[in-house]
């Protein structure tokens, strides 16, 4: 009997940890699935809607767009503009697909596609997202694409080095410098340390 009750303290040790696990991880979800960033979607003005209504938000999950590069957009905007499709005042606008935005904060995210006309057809999207704690050990998240690249000024030239002694930059087939571990990975060392304590816990328990 005993040894059963420390076999039921176990298991139920297990499930509450494979929930927080799930609970804090970050996720990617594609809108509009398979249909993709489009405007005059089949299931009319609302499809963006309803597909976002089927889904939990959480804090630090990317939406991921994918449209045709050059025929679509993805604007941030704010409600007023949301509701009237005004696309003079934009927020931030990711013009190459697949276009990612990363969930920062909790609230509600307002967004549509800045080309004339394509945000009446139903091509806008709001989603509200929960608190939610960041994944274990959670990288950077990737910055979000500018409009354009800034140009360089005209009509300036770099100042003349002080240090002609100093070596030549590196050349780009030199190696760069280690990237930051990947969410995934950072998951993976959460996992693997949970999974080391919770050998220890079994092993206390059942002798």
């Amino acid at each position: 009997m005993v040894q059963l009750s420390k076999m039921a303290i176990v298991l139920v040790i297990a499930v509450a940890a494979a929930a927080i696990f799930q609970s804090t991880e970050a996720a990617d979800h594609t809108v509009g699935g398979s249909t993709g960033w489009i405007s005059s979607p089949s299931g009319g003005a609302s499809f963006y809607s309803n597909w976002a209504s089927s889904i939990t938000f959480k804090e630090n999950d990317v939406l991921v767009f994918n449209f045709a590069t050059g025929s679509h957009t993805v604007a941030e905007i704010t409600k007023t503009n949301f509701d009237s499709c005004n696309m003079n005042q934009n927020i931030q606008v990711l013009v190459t697909s697949p276009a990612r935005f990363t969930l920062n904060r909790t609230g509600e995210f307002y967004f549509a596609c800045s080309i004339s006309g394509h945000c009446n057809s139903g091509q806008k999207l709001s989603v509200k997202v929960t608190g939610s704690s960041p994944a274990p050990g959670k990288a950077p998240s990737p910055a979000h694409s500018p409009s354009s690249p800034r140009p360089p000024v005209s009509g300036t030239t770099p100042p003349p080095s002080s240090n002609e002694g100093a070596p030549p930059p590196a050349s780009p087939s030199e190696p760069s410098a280690t990237p930051p571990p990947s969410p995934s990975s950072a998951t993976s060392l959460a996992a693997a340390t949970f999974s080391l304590l919770l050998t220890i816990i079994v092993t206390n328990l059942l002798f």
